[in-house]
């Protein structure tokens, strides 16, 4: 059963003069079962991150086209605290500080995993995602993303500036956390390092803002991507258009 999916999304800007607007999204259609893995590659500007804010809720971008449906319940009016309710939870690229709160009582209750604790002992009398390293900040928001009990998590450009034994780090604690546990996730990515340590189910490839392929060899993929750099993905977008 597909835990989530979007029929033909077309998504433009919102709060902008509507002759300013423009088609971000053209006819995303996609399908995440329980426990699977996704990945979203594609060049900026291709509509990735967007589709994981549309997903998550934000009433920045205006859909125009189309549906979400999550565990078959159409969700696409929903606002974003219904959907985290439902178990959809958005890991931002740059999570937002929070002065004067620290992680402990952001928490309360953490993970009972104790190997996650030792990861994050040294963070849990810190404010939120303030004054830590970017290794520090996406561990941090792991934990917070483990005290929501998500269904789906989405991430974007969780691999960002990691070396490679935090990118390592990272990961396993999205498989032994999430994956191992039945929660589908979504991995926007544009290097695609950390999929060499997650082995997604499926990778999707995104070029203004359409998904282009969708490969069950990821490995296939990436080979192509750092050889071409997304020129090779381009022009199958020009050949799927006519």
């Amino acid at each position: 059963m597909n835990l989530l999916e979007t029929e033909n999304l077309v998504v433009e800007e919102d709060g902008i003069d509507k002759k300013d607007r423009k088609e971000i999204l053209r006819g995303v259609n996609l399908k995440i079962k329980l426990g699977e893995v996704q990945a979203f590659l594609g060049p900026n500007a291709s509509g990735k991150t967007t589709l994981a804010q549309v997903i998550a809720g934000n009433p920045k971008f205006k859909i125009t086209k189309g549906k979400i449906f999550f565990n078959n319940k159409d969700i696409t009016k929903f606002s974003p605290e219904k959907r985290t309710q439902l178990g959809i939870v958005l890991s931002w690229q740059n999570p937002i500080k929070i002065k004067g709160v620290k992680l402990s009582q952001l928490l309360k209750k953490i993970s009972k995993n104790k190997a996650m604790i030792k990861q994050a002992e040294n963070l849990l009398d810190r404010e939120v995602n303030s004054d830590i390293s970017g290794g520090e900040k996406k561990i941090s928001e792991l934990l917070q993303i483990l005290r929501l009990n998500p269904k789906l998590v989405i991430f974007d450009e969780i691999d960002s500036g990691l070396d490679i034994k935090r990118l390592e780090l990272v990961a396993q604690i999205i498989k032994k956390e999430l994956i191992q546990k039945g929660v589908a996730v979504l991995i926007i990515t544009h290097s695609g390092e950390i999929l060499e340590f997650l082995k997604p189910d499926i990778t999707n490839v995104m070029v203004c803002g359409k998904i282009i392929c969708q490969e069950k060899d990821y490995k296939k993929v990436l080979k192509t991507i750092r050889k071409y750099n997304y020129q090779k993905c381009k022009k199958c977008q020009l050949h799927i258009r006519k």
